[in-house]
């Protein structure tokens, strides 16, 4: 039985791979890819190289996060695969990382070069402007010409030097500096701080960090927009690319790209501080019908309640429908995973948001160290329920490692914006965040709570004199207690 089935199978073999020789390179390509894909659905996950950088992918208060994060998370449920991400230091390794086989594809903030060796690119995802930006101490640059002279840098291989090069030949005294070793955010404080005159970043990245950097400002832009793409390995074949392309052509027909790209890069910060008179206006338009909400929850978890109405009013300014460019929703913006670890059912719910708002701050609040005091442990579990606590945690680390008390909310505010350094965060757990945010936003919500405070007070003090609400005066307060 076995010889006849040899028998009958050597012929069968011979003209197969007969027709395999017959095949042209695009046609045996096609088997190759086929391969390639088979490989990543046997195995079950996808790899993919980035950075761990505010466009790209990094942690966020509720898991990881960024633009393209989501986007890859997209892809791989596409296929019907995993995601499993390699954080990588700088764009040359993930473009190592992927021409070598150690990861399926690169989605770092990726500029299409057509020369760069061994990579294949995607479809564009997004267009990139490059942007000059500069510091405080010199007039703004209008001009390419405006240029000469000036301490310039960009990231390596970031496209951003393209402009630049294109630049010089019409202007060869035009120069600047490339950086592997640091990031955006790194060139903008080195802008603020004098140490540059300036950078050319680009617009998207110079718009999620401004707020960080209020004495940088715009120049020009710069150059034609590049384009965002993903690296594939060429060795490969085509059929992942193809496969990432099918996915990016159907977002950008059914508008859930631009609706992504609004969501990260579309939006002006909300951490922007709203002025002491626009926020009393508030305390008696909208803060009224929430009052007894926040007292209620007040009572279930020991806070003040105007230190919880302060918190709701710079997550939502007491909407109770609000939606955040990150999807977390309600007047408390509670993501759907913390919802369910507080027991809301309802997001847009108010008094459910504000219980539940509540309960998890006193969850982040009891997981803080012994050894934080008050007011510092408020403070510290307010900066929690903004950037997470393991975040909080990496900089609690940073501080003692710089000298200072990691119990003590004014070093651990110090160290928070390091997390946005590659210097620093590559040495700590959770990797990169958006460390200044959580300081403008116990800033805020210690303004707003003053605020509150000096309300309620002359609230009382007016009833004590046996005067109604309806006649309360409308405070031009317009000076606001020095809170750090």
């Amino acid at each position: 039985m076995l010889d006849a089935l040899l028998r009958y199978m050597r012929p069968v073999a011979a003209t197969f791979f007969a027709l395999l020789a017959l095949l042209t390179p695009d046609n045996r390509l096609f088997l190759e890819r086929d391969a390639a894909l088979s490989a990543i659905s046997s195995r079950g996950f996808i790899e993919v190289a980035t950075r761990n950088t505010p466009t790209t992918y990094y942690e966020g208060r509720h898991g990881p996060t960024g633009f393209e994060y989501e986007l890859v998370q997209q892809f791989a449920a596409m296929l019907g695969v995993s995601l499993t991400v390699d954080s990588q230091g700088n764009i040359d390794d993930v473009l190592d990382a992927v021409r070598d086989g150690r990861a399926d594809f690169g989605a770092a903030n990726l500029a299409l070069d057509p020369i760069e060796p061994g990579i294949l690119y995607s479809r564009p995802i997004m267009a990139m402007q490059p942007l000059v930006i500069h510091g405080p101490d010199i007039a703004t640059p209008e001009t390419p010409q405006d240029l000469l002279g000036l301490k310039i840098a960009v990231i390596k291989n970031s496209g951003t030097s393209r402009a630049l090069r294109a630049l010089q030949e019409k202007f060869p005294k035009l120069s600047w500096q490339e950086t592997d070793e640091l990031e955006v955010t790194d060139l903008i404080e080195m802008v603020e701080k004098g140490e540059l005159d300036a950078a050319v970043v680009y617009a998207h990245q110079f718009k999620i960090n401004r707020l960080f950097f209020p004495d940088v400002e715009r120049g020009f832009a710069l150059g034609k927009p590049q384009s965002l793409v993903w690296a594939f390995p060429k060795s490969n074949g085509v059929a992942l690319l193809q496969a990432a392309n099918r996915l990016i052509a159907r977002m950008q027909h059914n508008g859930k790209l631009r609706a992504l790209i609004d969501q990260y890069f579309g939006h002006d910060n909300y951490l922007e501080y709203v002025g002491a008179s626009i926020f009393i206006r508030h305390t008696q338009k909208r803060l009224p019908k929430y009052e007894d909400a926040f007292k209620k929850a007040a009572r279930r978890t020991g806070f003040d309640w105007k230190l919880l109405a302060a918190l709701g009013y710079q997550e939502s300014h007491w909407k109770p429908r609000a939606t955040s460019p990150t999807g977390v929703r309600g007047l408390m913006m509670l993501t759907n995973a913390t919802a369910g670890e507080v027991g809301v059912s309802n997001r847009l719910d108010p008094e459910q948001s504000i219980r539940g708002g509540a309960t998890y701050l006193k969850h982040v609040k009891g997981r803080l160290q012994e050894e934080i005091t008050e007011p510092d442990r408020t403070w510290m579990a307010l900066a929690a329920y903004n950037v997470g606590l393991g975040h909080l945690y990496d900089a609690q680390k940073i501080a003692e490692m710089r000298g200072g008390d990691p119990y003590s909310w004014a070093d651990v505010r110090k160290a928070l914006p390091l997390l946005q350094k590659r210097k620093w965060y590559s040495q700590v757990r959770h990797g990169y965040a958006r460390g200044g945010e959580p300081v403008i936003y116990v800033r805020n919500i210690r303004r707003y709570y003053e605020i509150l405070k000096y309300v309620d007070r002359s609230r009382r003090q007016f009833h004590q004199l046996g005067k109604s609400d309806d006649t309360f005066p409308q405070t031009p307060f317009n000076t606001v207690p020095p809170v750090l």
